[in-house]
């Protein structure tokens, strides 16, 4: 269903956990002159009545809630143009699929899906239907990363020969992957696929390069039973109204915090999930230290490592090329206080404000035979994921013009979604895993 010229396009939500809030706030604040938000969907009904107690916070009238399970009648009663999937990851195909089925287009969380099938089940719901699926990689909209695309396409390095990317979670951010259903494979994909994902999306759109061969080496070294190993290990489930969880910085304290204690302990009654379980508990399936060595349609390769419990969080990129070198650092935070420990980053959901601690970006072009040269970047900044959350919801929901081609396809997602899932089976198997036996994409 396509909008008339001159009508706001009507948008749906399944999935009202916290991913699910910048995305409401965007519509019905922002972009209220081009979208509305007409209804949500969950398998929670006191989370659905939280985000529209919320929304009376931002003074938008409530709006219908339909059980997931009434998901394809909510599409047809509230004349659903676009739907935003921000639900568990291995739900996202059942969702995507039904809508474009309806006739509706797609705006869905990353990782598209979590696995082979499941992706190819939406490619063919695209092809099939002729609808639109756009996956949120928000980072292809921060502004630093929008200014190393545009430096690799002018040739400031030449032709890109590799890349090497180090990622670092903190132990705060980094944690909370192991309190909640994250921590499950099954639900999640893993790390390689969840988080990663946003990750080789960007080496994919930088190097207009599709990956061709991962080789990767992941385990779980910290968390889980690991724990008891590293002597961080208490003995409880869950935080909550556990003395065990008292003294322990992992802790998550879901009463303190008044959304999540709305979203989650206030909710736990309808569906048992326990969104602050013990990080060094038994039945983490994820790794929590990943290495991974990729080759590219173009030749290029990339060395890239994912640490899930560093002492500081950001990242570094190092871009080699003919002419010379791109190296980005990013310093989200540059230590965890005691005191935020046992929060969420920046004490914020998903991320919409930056942690306390410090940080810094710099982005130098280090030429051959020239002195090395700081890029400037306008528009940077540490909230809302640099800036990018602000900058992709515009392209969403406020049509603003999109000449970098930022908004990721269903292709794109697939991409950054195979390099994970490539990980993944060479983590299992111990050899190199050719991305064309996975999935073969047109």
């Amino acid at each position: 269903m396509s909008p008339q010229p001159g009508r706001r396009a009507r948008h749906a939500v399944v999935g009202t956990g916290a991913r699910a809030e910048m995305f409401v706030r965007a519509l019905v604040r922002d972009h209220a002159d081009s979208a509305e938000l007409v209804a949500f969907a969950d398998v929670n009904q006191a989370r659905m009545d939280a985000h529209n107690r919320w929304l009376g916070e931002l003074g938008h009238p409530p709006v219908p809630t339909y059980h997931a399970n009434d998901f394809t009648a909510m599409l047809a009663k509230e004349r659903v143009d676009v739907v935003l999937v921000t639900s568990v990851d291995v739900t996202h195909d059942e969702y995507v699929v039904a809508a474009l089925e309806a006739g509706c287009d797609v705006v869905t969380e990353k990782p598209m899906t979590t696995d082979a099938p499941r992706c190819q089940r939406i490619l063919d719901a695209v092809r099939r239907t002729g609808r639109r699926v756009t996956v949120a990689f928000n980072y292809r909209y921060n502004p630093l990363h929008e200014q190393v695309r545009r430096l690799l396409a002018d040739g400031a390095v030449g032709e890109i020969g590799s890349v090497h990317f180090e990622w670092l979670l903190d132990v705060r951010h980094g944690a909370d992957y192991f309190r909640r259903w994250h921590r499950d494979k099954a639900a999640s994909g893993g790390l390689m696929v969840h988080k990663a994902s946003h990750h080789f999306d960007l080496v994919n759109w930088w190097l207009d390069a599709t990956p061709v061969q991962v080789y990767a080496a992941g385990r779980l070294f910290f968390y889980g039973e690991a724990g008891r190993r590293h002597g961080y290990a208490r003995d409880y489930h869950r935080a909550h109204a556990s003395p065990a969880a008292d003294d322990d910085p992992f802790a998550l304290r879901l009463a303190e915090h008044p959304r999540l204690r709305e979203l989650y302990l206030d909710a736990e009654a309808e569906d048992g999930y326990h969104r602050d379980q013990n990080v060094f508990a038994p039945g983490v399936s994820i790794e929590d230290d990943m290495a991974v060595l990729a080759t590219y349609s173009t030749g290029a390769t990339m060395t890239y490592h994912l640490t899930a419990y560093a002492p500081w969080e950001g990242y570094r990129v190092m871009v080699n090329g003919s002419r010379g070198r791109l190296e980005l650092e990013v310093t989200e935070s540059e230590f965890v206080s005691p005191a935020a420990a046992g929060a969420l980053k920046g004490a914020a959901l998903h991320g919409d404000q930056a942690a306390a601690e410090g940080g810094a970006a710099t982005l130098t072009l280090r030429p051959y035979w020239s002195p090395p040269r700081r890029i400037e970047v306008d528009g940077y900044t540490r909230h809302g994921h640099g800036g990018a959350d602000a900058r992709m919801t515009q392209v969403l929901f406020g049509g603003v013009p999109d000449p970098l081609h930022r908004a990721a396809s269903a292709h794109d997602g697939a991409l950054a979604l195979l390099t994970g899932l490539a990980a993944n089976r060479s983590f299992d198997t111990g050899t190199p895993v050719r991305v064309a036996d996975l999935l073969t994409l047109d």
